[in-house]
This record gives structure tokens, C-alpha cells and sequence, in this order.
């Protein structure tokens, strides 16, 4: 409530700033002022007002009246109330053992006993022994805009056996996925059927994949049948290296002419493979040798067979 009592109180003191500043405007007499400052001049009174009543109607009876205190205070026993329960939260929350995640606008903290999600303006809260979460949607990010790399988000909903406390939703990479589940007492049910993506190589690979499907394809002779691929022998060859990101005598990539011998998905794991794994933000932009004939090519340069 800090922050905006001052910005009340700074529209106040602008006010009376201006009725020094701009004497014409009869700013010092409320009935002459015009009628534009006479609304503002009522703001700048009102809102404070407003806001210290609602802060001294939240602090009745030890603050019973807070919606932060509300939340918690569902789990308050009769002979505690929710300052013990604030205490255990303080205790875990300082535990270097934690999980946290998220922007700071969102996090999600899990500890021993609770998990917390904690936004601008909201706080949720509830007991791990209470809960059941269900993975409800994926959202597949081909790049980032801070890393650029690719990102696989999941929305997991929180639900408590507890009628009183509403169910909420946590947001979080996939690649941190395995750590949440090692802090959870509960199993989460993935109820929309996600295939969760938990390391980078299984991120890049279906980045890998929708790219390359934007890709100019390549459409294989009459004459000609697809041998099964070498890589996995479970489904015939559907890609061909062909060079289209640049002109034929330009740039690092080099023509190749191996006839199809590749599944998308094992050339998928082949380009990941010889990538460099301390920078994966290089990955999309490298180039990696054939596998069978070592001519150099990229993402571009990899034509599905139509």
C-alpha cells in the first residue's frame, strides 16, 4: 500500500506545487480553478483517503481483515492462527533447498510442505499433502527472445482436497520439469496427454523438425526407391541434402549428393549431436557435416521428400 499512498501524496503536492506555479489559473480557489483541475484536485484528496481507510479496515483484529491473511489462514489450527502458519512459511521459503521459478512478476516456489505461486498482486498458496496437479496445456516456443533457443512451456493446475482454497495454474520450462517432480510429494497426471520435452536435445529436435518442414522439399525420382533409413532401420529415408541457404560457391555449406539415406528424426539427433553443448544458442545457425559423405550443411539445406 506504500507505493501508492506516495503517489497520491506526490499528486497532492503537485497541486499545491502548481497553485504557486501557475497563479493565473486560480488553482489556490477550489470554486474559480478550472473545471479539469477541480476533478483533479478531488483525486488527489480521494484516492489517499480511500486507500488509508481500506489499509485501516485490513489492519482490524490483528490484520484478520488482510486477504494475504485470509489465504493462509486456512490452514491455521484453532490454537495457532495464521501467524504460525506465516512463520512456517518463512522458515521453508529461506531453505536454499527450494524450488523456485519464473519471472519475478510470477514465481512458483515449492518447499517441503508448500507450494506458492506469487504474482504482482496475488498470492497462492496450498499444502503439498492436500494437492493433486494435472499438466493441463503445452506451449512449444521455437525461439527465445533472451536465449535463442527453443522452449517447451507447461501449465500445470493446482487443485486441494480443500473446498476453500482455489484451484491455480503454474507455469514452467519442461527442462525443469524432473526438478519439480523430485520436490513434490504428490504425482502430477498429465491429463492432456503432453509429451513433455525434459532435456535441450529433445527441444531442439522438435524445433529441428518444424523448421525443416518450411523448408523447399524434394521430390524423388519415378525410377528411384527409398532404402530404409541407416540410422534407426524402423522407416524409409524422407529427407535429402540439398543446398538452398546460399548460392552454390557462397558461404560454409557445400552441395552434397548422397542419394536419401536419412529419417528427419535421425538427422534431427545427428545435427544436435555434433553440436557444441556449452553454447546451445549456436545451434540453429551451425553447420555439421553429412553423415555419409561429410559435405557441410544447415538447417536450410535439409529437404523433406515429397
Amino acid at each position: 500500500m506504500t507505493p501508492v499512498f506516495l503517489a497520491k501524496l506526490c499528486l497532492s503536492c503537485y497541486y499545491v506545487g502548481m497553485c504557486f506555479a501557475a497563479p493565473e489559473k486560480q488553482l489556490c480557489s477550489f470554486y474559480q480553478a478550472p473545471e479539469s483541475w477541480k476533478v483533479f484536485f478531488l483525486l488527489a484528496v480521494l484516492a489517499p483517503t480511500i486507500v488509508g481507510s481500506l489499509a485501516y479496515y485490513w489492519s482490524i483484529n490483528d490484520w484478520n481483515n488482510h486477504p494475504l491473511v485470509k489465504t493462509i489462514s486456512l490452514y491455521a489450527l484453532p490454537q495457532s492462527g495464521w501467524r504460525a502458519v506465516a512463520s512456517s512459511i518463512n522458515t521453508e521459503f529461506r531453505r536454499i533447498d527450494k524450488f523456485a521459478t519464473g519471472a519475478p512478476g510470477a514465481r512458483v516456489i515449492v518447499t517441503d510442505t508448500w507450494i506458492m505461486k506469487v504474482t504482482t498482486y496475488c498470492f497462492h498458496v496450498a499444502q503439498q499433502r492436500d494437492i493433486y496437479l494435472t499438466v493441463v496445456d503445452s506451449r512449444q516456443h521455437e525461439l527465445l527472445p533472451d536465449s535463442n533457443m527453443p522452449a517447451q512451456f507447461l501449465t500445470i493446475r493446482v487443485a486441494s482436497v480443500n473446498l476453500h482454497v482455489k484451484p491455480f495454474d503454474i507455469r514452467l520450462n519442461s527442462t525443469e520439469y524432473g526438478e519439480l517432480r523430485e520436490k513434490l510429494h504428490a504425482p502430477i497426471r498429465n491429463a492432456a496427454n503432453v509429451v513433455i520435452h525434459q532435456s535441450l536435445s529433445d527441444l531442439f529436435l522438435e524445433t529441428f523438425t518444424s523448421l525443416v518442414e518450411t523448408n523447399q522439399t524434394y521430390s524423388v525420382p519415378s525410377n528411384q526407391e527409398l532404402d530404409p533409413c541407416v540410422g534407426c532401420m524402423q522407416t524409409n529415408a524422407n529427407v535429402k541434402l540439398l543446398k538452398n541457404c546460399q548460392e552454390p560457391n557462397e558461404g560454409e555449406c557445400q552441395q552434397c549428393y548422397c542419394r536419401p539415406m536419412w529419417c528427419l528424426t535421425c538427422m534431427g539427433k545427428w545435427f544436435a549431436s555434433r553440436q557444441d553443448q556449452q553454447h546451445p544458442e549456436t545451434w540453429l545457425s551451425s553447420c555439421v557435416p553429412c553423415p555419409t559423405c561429410r559435405a557441410k550443411f544447415c538447417i536450410l539445406d535439409v529437404c523433406v521428400i515429397r
